[in-house]
């Protein structure tokens, strides 16, 4: 089989909840392709490590194969997205407490210039604030987006994003953190099961030094934003995301 098929046949591995075997289909997979190329092999490796983890087992070897393989696709020379690699390798350093590797890489991604990205995704908004939702609405519609979906709370923002996932739809999630029934890292890993190449911006008023934050981020978010916040960072932190989908695809 060729390697799309595999992956095919993995992820229904994956769906079905036969981890093992999904692991194994995409470690092999992953190793197969570690030298010709780079991107694929990491992705490989981060989906081989998101099924041990489902199985309640340590995937350190695994995402930090990724991120070995995120940094050098980042720097080889014919790297067609840079930026996308070195946000991913970020987010899988980040997972494995490399903070201060994880800061520069995304430091690093974040002074490049973005690429224009076509606007048909939608957006999801989970907050308890009206104010926050109805200024968040008003800033992603000036970005271009059209299709925006406004939840009050945990439970309806993963409800809703559920039901957006069964139309084979990829939304950009603004999270705010601090909702009256869920923390934002329990929402945040509830919907990053459901869609593991989901990109979640989290909105807070808390410090990103704070350990709630330091936790939401680390369950794989794509960017952050702290309130009070504008509509320019709210554009990088949706440039950010669209990137980083941009890499997936």
């Amino acid at each position: 089989m060729d390697t799309k098929t595999n992956c095919e046949v993995a992820l229904t591995h994956l769906k079905n909840k036969q981890f093992i075997t999904a692991h194994n289909l995409l470690l092999n997979q992953a190793e197969s392709l570690k030298k010709s190329e780079l991107l694929k092999s990491a992705l490989l490796y981060m989906l081989a490590g998101e099924c041990k983890s489902r199985q309640g087992k340590n995937s350190e070897n695994e995402i930090k194969e990724a991120s070995d393989l995120f940094l050098k696709y980042s720097i080889a020379k014919n790297s067609t997205n840079v930026k996308g690699a070195l946000l991913c390798a970020s987010k899988c350093l980040l997972s494995l407490g490399e903070f201060d590797k994880a800061k520069d890489a995304y430091q690093k991604a974040k002074g490049m210039i973005q690429t224009s990205v076509e606007v048909t995704r939608p957006i999801v908004i989970i907050d308890d604030s009206k104010a926050i939702a109805m200024k968040l609405k008003t800033y992603v519609e000036k970005l271009g987006y059209s299709e925006i979906h406004v939840f009050e709370n945990g439970k309806d923002g993963v409800k809703g994003c559920k039901k957006i996932f069964s139309e084979n739809k990829s939304p950009v999630v603004l999270l705010d953190m601090g909702l009256p029934d869920l923390e934002g890292d329990v929402v945040a890993t509830k919907l990053l099961k459901e869609k593991i190449n989901l990109q979640i911006i989290v909105i807070t008023a808390d410090e990103k030094t704070t350990s709630r934050v330091n936790k939401t981020i680390s369950s794989g978010v794509s960017a952050f934003i702290q309130k009070p916040f504008t509509l320019d960072e709210l554009k990088k932190a949706i440039d950010i995301a669209e990137s980083e989908y941009s890499l997936l695809q």
